[in-house]
């Protein structure tokens, strides 16, 4: 496979199931990542689970091709991006509707892109999709009400995610062709852990060890539930088309939202499954497209 081909073969059962899987578990460590009191000290037991998990794929998965280091480079600072922003999303707004406006933002952002910066036309699915979306995402933010000025931080940063989602799906859809998919993982998960770890142990100084002691099992069983679900995904991105796998994937849309609702019981978590349903569909038909 060459660097700028991408899988186009649909997905079959098990790799369908598998990546629902994967979306379950997806939604699930973020729950556990939002729930944790102190957020950047849970990020950094993820990241450290990153590090060390990750460490271990790669000496098992064994030499990375030459051509594959500037993706797992790439994907990696993404990824460093990607967990900060969702760190501020959780900071400043609920769960049940960061994790939506995140996870909907990227597949719509992508199709805008192939538009604007490659000139591709939409196949009318795509851009009905695209429209979907946006109209569901709006129906998130209003789904409390007429936002207010205190509010905007929270778009801003959920946004800001899909951003960095869309950006690392890309790469990542690229890249694990070029590698076996175990030591692509690794080095992946194992150069993006470090800096959360840093991060958190600057931020709380002597305090830290004493919050880990706390929190630490918390985050680190998320960053476990995040290492197999990425993992899941990448494996399955060798199987299937990228977009198809994409949009299995957002199902964790979905689930993020009824996991708001009923796990975490926040405020307006139940307007929020509806408007879910509907960016799910629109992420859907995009994939179809």
């Amino acid at each position: 496979m060459s660097p700028l081909t991408l899988p186009t073969a649909s997905p079959g059962p098990l790799v369908i199931a598998l990546v629902l899987l994967a979306a379950v578990l997806h939604a699930s460590w973020n729950a556990i990542a939002h729930s944790v009191p102190d957020r950047l000290v849970g990020f950094a037991m993820i990241g450290l689970v990153d590090l060390v998990g990750g460490a271990l794929l790669a000496a098992f998965g064994g030499p990375l091709p030459a051509q594959a280091w500037p993706f797992v480079i790439a994907s990696a600072v993404l990824h460093v991006f990607y967990n900060l922003l969702l760190l501020a999303s959780y900071q400043l707004g609920d769960f049940s509707q960061a994790y939506p406006l995140a996870r909907g933002t990227a597949p719509w952002l992508v199709a805008l892109a192939a538009v604007v910066l490659l000139g591709r036309t939409l196949p009318v699915l795509e851009l009905v999709g695209v429209l979907v979306v946006s109209a569901g995402l709006i129906a998130l933010v209003l789904a409390a009400g007429r936002p207010g000025r205190a509010q905007l931080p929270a778009f801003g940063a959920a946004f800001a995610t899909g951003v960095m989602i869309a950006g690392y799906t890309v790469v990542d859809g690229v890249g694990v062709g070029l590698a076996p998919v175990v030591a692509y993982t690794g080095w992946m998960f194992a150069l993006q852990g470090p800096p959360l770890v840093v991060l958190a142990w600057w931020r709380r100084g002597r305090a830290f060890p004493a919050a880990v002691r706390r929190y630490g099992a918390a985050g680190a069983t998320g960053g476990v539930i995040s290492l197999a679900a990425y993992g899941i995904v990448l494996w399955a991105q060798t199987s299937g088309e990228l977009a198809q796998i994409a949009a299995l994937r957002e199902t964790s849309i979905v689930f993020g939202a009824i996991i708001g609702a009923v796990v975490l019981r926040e405020r307006f978590g139940l307007r929020r499954i509806v408007p879910s349903v509907v960016v799910l569909a629109g992420v859907i038909m995009i994939g179809l497209g």
